[in-house]
């Protein structure tokens, strides 16, 4: 096992390195298509890797007021901010720090389109579109299933809010390729090219998988490039799974091992508290030096240190018994993990750290008993 004695665990490690081959190729789909991309917040907002990522990238996409104000204070390029449903508290900052707002609804855009060029008379507003069409693996993830609550269906598009529209957006994709766009493009183009006209833009979301080895690049730019020159618009991508993808690992520690009908070690993160996805996807972490159950000498069920029965990462084998103190580093855990943290249980969140380019660890964040309190009263 790897041993990090200098860091005290749990604790997320971005290697910089890595993060920055994902924005070269990133860059290369932009030089190539002449796409826009931006950084999707809810998938990746370690703000300490801004300084990277804003020299590839041309701005964030926000889903609310927090995200639009990290977007603008540490980000400060492009901020584009979407809402299921904006409230009358957040609009005015919103329209304040926004370069692009999103609606939901025609309701939405019809209510506070005049409040927000009032505020902010260069901001670009755009409408979400459901295009009903989407090969998203689960439905927890699938934005155009039935009764889907984002994104306005054609049925549901009304012809008033065009001449307010300066965009089209949609978002169909969850971890999936240029094939499953080039479907949703398809049917997108099919119901709503005739409300192009005009249009400065049109945004093609997030789920790109485009850093995923053998995701099919020149598809994609080909898929941009059309749409371009086809509609005279910009292009923009949203990525944030993309954009983190394999570029660190969640670093524990085992605490406890004993045996009921197996081998279970206890570690000092959690399933629940840490690694949510691995439970709502669900997916089953790839944990280092590790195999299936009963694949190497030694298997163990590794379990989360809260009372949540299912606090469970799964049944893992090493080729040696695990012992009290040793690492056990969790795979591809940058994207959707710290983003989605809790403090169930006042389990600690795990610090943050990027290992550098010159192979210095940085800690850049560490959290304690003030964190959990201060989300309580």
């Amino acid at each position: 096992m790897n041993n990090y004695n200098n860091i005290q665990t749990p604790c997320y490690v971005c290697e910089e390195e890595l993060l920055e081959k994902n924005l070269k190729l990133l860059d290369y789909v932009q030089n190539e298509s002449g796409a826009k991309i931006i950084l999707a917040l809810k998938g990746f907002a370690m703000w300490s890797t801004f300084p990277l990522i804003s020299k590839y990238l041309q701005g964030c996409t926000a889903s609310g007021l927090h995200e639009a104000l990290l977007a603008r204070e540490k980000f400060d390029k492009e901020v584009h901010t979407y809402s299921p449903a904006f409230k009358e508290t957040d609009i005015d900052e919103i329209a304040k720090i926004s370069n692009h707002i999103v609606f939901n609804s025609p309701s939405q855009l019809l209510k506070y389109q005049e409040r927000v060029k009032a505020i902010n008379p260069d901001i670009h507003i755009s409408i979400r579109i459901n295009p009903e069409v989407s090969a998203s693996p689960v439905d927890i993830y699938n934005p155009c299933g039935l009764y889907s609550r984002l994104g306005t269906t054609l049925a549901n598009f009304d012809e008033s809010v065009v001449e307010h529209l300066d965009g089209l957006n949609f978002h169909a994709l969850c971890e999936q390729g240029a094939d499953e766009l080039e479907e949703v493009l398809i049917a997108f183009e099919k119901n709503f090219s005739k409300y192009f006209k005009n249009l400065k833009y049109i945004n093609f979301g997030g789920g790109h998988h485009i850093t995923k080895k053998g995701y099919d690049v020149e598809k994609l730019i080909k898929l941009v490039k059309y749409f371009r020159e086809t509609y005279d618009v910009e292009v923009y991508l949203e990525p944030g799974e993309a954009v983190g993808w394999e570029t660190g690992y969640l670093v524990a520690t085992v605490l406890d091992v004993f045996e009921n009908g197996m081998n279970v070690a206890i570690l000092d993160t959690s399933a629940e508290a840490h690694m949510p996805d691995t439970l709502a996807m669900p997916y089953r972490a790839a944990v280092r030096k590790s195999g299936e159950a009963g694949e190497k000498k030694y298997t163990y069920r590794l379990g989360g240190n809260t009372c949540l029965a299912g606090d469970i990462m799964g049944d893992y084998s090493f080729d040696e018994p695990l012992k009290l103190g040793d690492n056990i580093i969790f795979e591809d855990q940058i994207h959707y993990t710290f983003v989605k943290n809790t403090t169930f249980n006042g389990i600690k969140l795990p610090s943050l750290a990027i290992l550098r380019q010159d192979g210095k660890l940085e800690i850049v964040k560490d959290f304690g008993y003030e964190d959990y309190k201060g989300r309580l009263s």
